[in-house]
């Protein structure tokens, strides 16, 4: 790799940037490997986040030249971008570090969610445009975009919002809303007793993709609840894709970096 030290040992080191049910597989799994050392970074913004193995790092490097610097003075040989879909500006920066010191990149994302037979959605490309859409929707709206941005809903006077979030959201919020403090899996009767508890009449949500967030999606349809879907950021160009852990893995061993957890 130009550009790039070599590790005066013959463990690799692989960083994954972390924070989702992927990243903390991968991380286990990669961490099963005598031959890596890895460390999964977290962004810091959930209170108490749920750890991977291996070495955890958390907080932000400091845009690209910070993730650059660290990528170069740590020795990793191999960066894995399995944030959150919705995390674009991680995704960018590490891009552009990745090949500033020549560190091979992978982006892992779950596959998003599609639209089925009964549903009623609603695809927009932002926070505001989902604003902009649920007047003439609903007047309940059950919002599940997380606890971040809700100020391209506190405009909305005459809507009454149910929030849900991991961590109590600040302001700028809608002035007629409930929090409500949660952390998936979530299941389909639970989100349908939410919906008719909280006589919700139009659901929010980003397309994360998750299979432990998409039963508010069946039990919406079920319902004939109109859903305002906010598309996902494209992964920035030239990055390679793998929909999973797996996929990350087989990349990793062809790669040469995987070892024994790749079945090498």
């Amino acid at each position: 790799m130009k550009g790039h030290p070599v590790s005066s040992s013959s463990v690799r080191h692989i960083l994954i940037l972390g924070g989702t049910t992927e990243a903390r597989r991968l991380a286990e799994t990669l961490a099963a490997d005598p031959a890596l050392r890895v460390t999964s970074s977290l962004a810091g913004r959930v209170a108490e986040p749920r750890l991977p193995r291996g070495q955890v790092r958390i907080g932000g490097f400091g845009g690209p030249e910070g993730l650059a610097r660290w990528l170069r003075e740590q020795q990793v040989d191999a960066l894995i971008d399995a944030t959150h879909p919705f995390a674009g500006t991680i995704s960018f920066n590490a891009a552009q570090a990745a090949a500033d010191v020549h560190v091979p990149l992978l982006a892992v994302r779950r596959p998003g969610w599609v639209a089925g037979p009964g549903d009623d959605w609603h695809a927009v490309d932002s926070l505001a445009e989902a604003a902009d859409a649920l007047p003439a929707l609903g007047e309940r709206v059950f919002l599940t975009t997380g606890r971040m941005h809700l100020a391209a809903f506190a405009h909305l006077e005459g809507m009454w919002f149910l929030i849900r979030s991991v961590d109590a959201p600040e302001p700028p919020m809608p002035a007629r809303a409930e929090v409500l403090l949660d952390r998936g899996p979530f299941t389909v009767e639970g989100e349908r007793e939410l919906l008719r508890r909280h006589r919700i009449d139009v659901l929010v949500t980003k397309d994360s993709g998750a299979a432990a967030t998409s039963a508010k999606l069946v039990a919406a349809r079920e319902a004939g609840v109109p859903v305002v879907v906010v598309r996902r950021p494209p992964v920035p160009d030239g990055v390679p894709v793998a929909p999973d852990p797996a996929g990350a893995v087989e990349w990793l061993s062809q790669l040469g970096t995987a070892g024994r957890a790749a079945g090498g």
